[in-house]
């Protein structure tokens, strides 16, 4: 088993590099309409290479080409009402000759959309009728019966990949573009949520005045389920942090530290960050400084939240 595993990655593999050796120009023309396609890039194919072309089309609309799939037999009966003549489309077929592909053909041609082949035969009807030809042929299928398309459509897939990534360069389509498609993946967290969406406010923020004792210290930062409290002074505006951490400290060294005033024992001038800063932001503030919380002010120095390391685990940004 292990042997005709190894076999069938190497056979898929050498399909792979072949495609790389004969790219020319044909490529360079189907990524120039993708890129320049005012419409949306609607790839199509049947069987295994629809099951290919599916996935090519949402790789292109991830990567900045709007696009979707068609499937051919729905084509004939109604799907084609999507296709538009600013559309590009791109054709899948091993053998270039697919019943559901050539009954689809003359409409697409009738509607105008630009049309580009990916086959294994460049003699094909669909190449022929196909205004880009780009030639996914494969020396023989991974299948020791040489029958389920295997090597074939992994060359498909592969050179699919290479048409949006080389497309997406073109666009100068970024990481930030690439996040706004994908809001709940890791990156889009990542590249999209901003101190304010993640911070705690209100109820779960701790905020104590400079005069405060620090037992009145400690019973704000329990309530508030806490990390730190934010020292403010009769303006409102922060002049300092206690974190629980602090407390103790000063415990084990003055027992009496309890009804100290809080700005005896705070840290002032901590690090601080502004709601609209990405959180990632914050979170290279806290791993650099080895700290678990930062308070959040607004241009006046008024709090108005604080970042924990713990929340933005919880949001997926760490």
């Amino acid at each position: 088993m292990l042997e005709r595993a190894r076999e069938v990655l190497a056979i898929e593999a050498e399909a792979v590099a072949a495609l790389g050796e004969r790219l020319d120009e044909s490529f360079s023309r189907a990524v120039d309409l993708i890129v320049k396609c005012k419409g949306r890039v609607v790839v199509t194919g049947m069987g295994k290479s629809g099951a290919v072309a599916h996935k090519i089309a949402g790789t292109l609309a991830s990567t900045g080409s709007p696009a979707l799939f068609l499937h051919p037999a729905e084509g004939v009966h109604g799907d084609l009402g999507m296709v538009t003549s600013q559309d590009v489309i791109i054709a899948l077929s091993n053998s270039g000759e697919t019943d559901e592909l050539s009954a689809i053909l003359p409409v697409l041609k009738r509607i105008g959309a630009k049309l580009i082949a990916m086959v294994g035969r460049t003699d094909s009807t669909l190449a022929e009728a196909s205004d880009v030809v780009l030639d996914a042929s494969v020396a023989r299928e991974a299948c020791p019966l040489g029958l389920a398309p295997t090597a074939s459509t992994t060359a498909m897939m592969a050179l699919g990949d290479a048409l949006a990534l080389a497309a997406m360069e073109e666009r100068r389509f970024t990481a930030e573009d690439y996040a706004i498609f994908h809001p709940a993946g890791t990156l889009g967290r990542r590249l999209t949520l901003t101190v304010g969406d993640v911070m705690r406010t209100g109820d779960r923020m701790a905020i104590v005045n400079d005069a405060d004792p620090v037992r009145d210290v400690l019973f704000t930062i329990t309530k508030a389920g806490a990390g730190a409290a934010i020292v403010v002074d009769n303006e409102g505006k922060m002049v300092g942090i206690i974190t629980d951490g602090d407390v103790r400290r000063h415990m084990l060294l003055d027992e009496a530290c309890l009804t100290k005033k809080s700005d005896e024992i705070m840290t002032a001038n901590p690090r601080v960050i502004g709601p609209d800063q990405f959180a990632t932001e914050g979170l290279g503030i806290l791993e650099t400084n080895k700290i678990g919380e930062i308070p959040v002010l607004d241009s006046e120095r008024h709090p108005v939240g604080i970042l924990m390391l713990k929340d933005l685990f919880q949001a997926g940004i760490v």
